[in-house]
Parts: structure tokens; C-alpha cells; sequence
């Protein structure tokens, strides 16, 4: 077996949690002399994401292919599929991670036909939340859950982000008849050194996908109720783009908000950071959201809700932890910005999640997970 690997990332949306993941994990695994490649989508993002693939394209021995994906399943599919499958056979990988439901299904299914053709091809999975956020009452989420348990004979192994991840999945899906492990998301070094916040500074900040599983509603919401409770209005920034924009716009302005609330296109996190002095992340669920992360590596007190992966990092008792309901988080922001100094103390240490937290970490033991899956 080679010590260099040709590995393909396959994913669909270069938004968000995942898309950052595999920057992360392909800057790894460039370094320690990998060949890598990216196939996604090609319908989703905007100018940020377009930087973003301009600074890796020169760097990918195996390219960036983007191509049509559907969100959800419907008959664009087969087209999107017969596409996708020609881009990855001709990159002729040794590793083909999917991230994310749609890059999941992708990276087993065409996996399994190179191997068809004698091809050697580890097929991983890392599931990001995605499907796992379905009710497994629903007529919805049990099909999904019926279709992961499929996909498991094609898969060799799964990669879980959290523990909450992988619980939601046996309890869903099933206990995983292959096998699977848990390698939290990481940072870079650079990305533990303390971010000041700017002058005239807004008092609260939202960074995210604009659509209502991350909680801007709730967010808005939050802001009217503690402005009622501290006697003052508080001033917020909205960092992000999304679908759902314009409600949360009219949102902002029906309640009386607007002058006191600014909506700014995607930029990098830690840009966003110095425009406030607290960080809120209200998403109704999560799986491991780098967002978290990269608040407390810089330095910065947050609120965020106890959904997902993200007690792991707080700790499960921990009081910045809140459920995602506005009145809540209203409660939680009026006693945040009453006592800055005091709330400040309740972040975790940087030492503690440097060693829980690191890229380096990540990248490591992503890595012995796909050679594994080769020996096999």
C-alpha cells in the first residue's frame, strides 16, 4: 500500500460546517504529501465561497469539479449522479470520504462501482448531522434511516463528529456493522490567538447559514425580549446568506428592530468576531459546529443552545448552555451583557480545548482511519 494516498472529497453544499471541515482535512492532508480533489456542487455559494475555492484550486493535484447536485432526492438526480460518478472515475481515487447525506450516498454508491471494475477505492462517511436531524416517527425519517442502513453493507467506515452524533445514529439507524469512530472537528494554531473586539462594537453577533434550523428567529426574536428586560435596545450583526433572508429581514422590522440590527454577507469568522461583544449560535440542531470552536479559541464569551455535539464542548452543566427558545435566550443576553466580566469566567479554558480541538489531531486520526479501511 502506498504512503500517499489519492483521496477525493465528495460533498454537496461548499457552505457551512462541512465545507470548512474538508478545507481543513485537505490543508492536512496536503501537507503530509496527499494527493486531494473536491467534487460538490455547483449551485450553491456565493462570491465568499468562490475566494475560498480560488485559494485551494492551485494547491489540488486533483482539482476541484463542481457539477449540479439536488438537495433533495427527485429526478435531476440521476443526471446529477451520472455526472458526479464520471468526475470520480476519472480522478481514479484510493479514498473517497463523502461528507454530508447527498456526498455520503455518492461517495458509497460510486465507490462500490470502481470496485465493481477491480478498483481499490476505501469509502468513508461522515454524516455531519444531515439525515440524522429526521424524525425517526416520520414516514420521511424512516425511509432515510431504512436507506443509511442500506448504504452501511457499501460503506467501510464511519466517521462521527461527536458523541451525540454517534448515538443519534444507533439510536435512528442502528448499531454500525462496520466500523466507526469519533474524531471531533479542529482547529488551526493560529486560530487560538484572541480576536479584539472593534470600537462601536455591536452587543451581540449572528454568524450562519441564514434558515431556521440555525435559529435566526430565535435570535431576533431574543434580541426584543432582553432589550425589554435591560431597559435599552440591543444592537446586533447578522453574518450570513441564506434562503430564508428576507423573513428574517421582515422579522427585524416588524419588530421593531430595524436600525438597531445589521445584516452583513458571509465573511470570515474571525472578522465577524470584533464586531460584537458576545456571540450567539441558536440553532435548533447541530453536530459538531466549528463555529463553536472558533468563538472560544478566540477568546470570545458566547451563548449557544445545548443541542447536537456542542455540550461536549461546553460540558453538560455547563450555564452558557441554553435550549433554543427566545425567551431563554433572552433571559441569558440580558445576564451576559449585565456582567460581562462575570459571564466571561464561564468559557471554557484554551488549554483544555487546544488539546480536545486540533487540526492536527483531526487530521491524524482521519488518516489512520482511511489506511485501515484499505488493509481491509
Amino acid at each position: 500500500m502506498a504512503d500517499r494516498l489519492r483521496i477525493v472529497h465528495c460533498f454537496r453544499s461548499p457552505v457551512g460546517g462541512i465545507f470548512r471541515h474538508v478545507r481543513d482535512l485537505t490543508e492536512a492532508q496536503l501537507a503530509a504529501g496527499h494527493s486531494v480533489g473536491i467534487v460538490c456542487d455547483s449551485t450553491t455559494g456565493g462570491e465568499f465561497e468562490e475566494r475560498l475555492f480560488g485559494q485551494m484550486k492551485d494547491s489540488l493535484a486533483l482539482g476541484i469539479h463542481r457539477t449540479p447536485m439536488q438537495r433533495h432526492v427527485g429526478p435531476g438526480d440521476l443526471a446529477s449522479a451520472w455526472r458526479t460518478y464520471r468526475i470520480i472515475k476519472e480522478l481514479r481515487p484510493d479514498v473517497l470520504h463523502g461528507h454530508g447525506a447527498k456526498g455520503g450516498a455518492y461517495a458509497r454508491l460510486f465507490g462500490s462501482l470502481l470496485r465493481v471494475s477491480r478498483s481499490r477505492v476505501a469509502r468513508l462517511y461522515s454524516p455531519h448531522g444531515g439525515s440524522l436531524h429526521y424524525d425517526e416517527t416520520t414516514a420521511t425519517g424512516k425511509l432515510f434511516f431504512a436507506l443509511e442502513r442500506f448504504m452501511g453493507r457499501f460503506t467501510d467506515c464511519l466517521l462521527f463528529v461527536s458523541d451525540y452524533e454517534r448515538k443519534t445514529y444507533r439510536r435512528k439507524v442502528g448499531e454500525p456493522p462496520i466500523p466507526n469512530t469519533l474524531v471531533y472537528n479542529g482547529l488551526r494554531a493560529t486560530e487560538f490567538e484572541m480576536v479584539p473586539t472593534a470600537p462601536g462594537a455591536a452587543d451581540l453577533l449572528y454568524i450562519g447559514m441564514m434558515r431556521d434550523l440555525k435559529g435566526p428567529d430565535i435570535f431576533i426574536d431574543a434580541l426584543a425580549l432582553a432589550g425589554a428586560r435591560l431597559g435599552r435596545r440591543v444592537s446586533a450583526v447578522m453574518v450570513g446568506d441564506g434562503d430564508d433572508l428576507p423573513r428574517y429581514h421582515a422579522q427585524v422590522k416588524r419588530l421593531g428592530l430595524d436600525g438597531h440590527v445589521r445584516f452583513l454577507p458571509p465573511m470570515p469568522a474571525r472578522d465577524a468576531f470584533a464586531l460584537a461583544d458576545l456571540i450567539v449560535v441558536p440553532s435548533r440542531a447541530e453536530a459538531m459546529p466549528y463555529i463553536v470552536l472558533e468563538t472560544l479559541a478566540a477568546g470570545k464569551p458566547m451563548i449557544a443552545t445545548a443541542v447536537g455535539g456542542i455540550p461536549e464542548i461546553f460540558g453538560e452543566t455547563s450555564p452558557a448552555l441554553i435550549r433554543p427558545d427566545p425567551n431563554q435566550l433572552g433571559d441569558k443576553v440580558s445576564e451576559a451583557l449585565a456582567d460581562p466580566g462575570a459571564y466571561r469566567s464561564l468559557m471554557p479554558g484554551t488549554a483544555d480545548l487546544k488539546a480536545r480541538f486540533g487540526a492536527d489531531v483531526m487530521a491524524a486520526e482521519i488518516e489512520k482511519a482511511y489506511f485501515a479501511a484499505l488493509r481491509r
